[in-house]
């Protein structure tokens, strides 16, 4: 998923159920590569964490993310904690999905999820995807 605010803190990490993450938008965003976003995949998960963002800052990852330009839909979505279901906000690629990311996007996604505390076998899967350039220098 795609929000980050550097000015949020985490408060948690959890599992969106039934959604699959997934890329989307190849040539479409000006990117080299495809973005991040999730669809509803009944049986999957994404791992994702939980920012506490202040209306101002949503109001400002909301113009960043491309929801005012069409290219995001912002969903709430249920996320299961160690702490119980919260109900928290993702933005949705407003498109089809496919094409392939870049080595260098991959890596920062799988690394964020690592650092996060994600399951090793999950950080691996998406380490092990596929991508549209050649994989960065360590």
């Amino acid at each position: 998923m795609r929000a980050y605010c550097p000015h949020s803190p985490m408060v948690g990490v959890g599992w969106v159920e039934g959604w699959r993450l997934t890329f989307a938008g190849e040539g479409d965003m000006g990117w080299e590569g495809a973005v991040t976003t999730i669809v509803e995949s009944p049986g999957d998960r994404v791992f994702v964490s939980l920012y506490d963002v202040h209306p101002w800052d949503a109001a400002q990852l909301d113009e960043v993310e491309g929801v005012t330009a069409g290219a995001y839909q912002k969903l709430t979505v249920r996320v299961s904690t160690l702490e119980g279901e919260f109900s928290a906000w993702v933005y949705v690629f407003d498109g089809y999905e496919g094409g392939m990311p870049t080595a260098w996007y991959l890596s920062e996604i799988a690394n964020a999820a690592e650092k996060a505390g994600a399951p090793d076998d999950y950080v691996a899967e998406l380490r092990q995807r596929p991508t549209r350039t050649a994989s960065p220098e360590l």
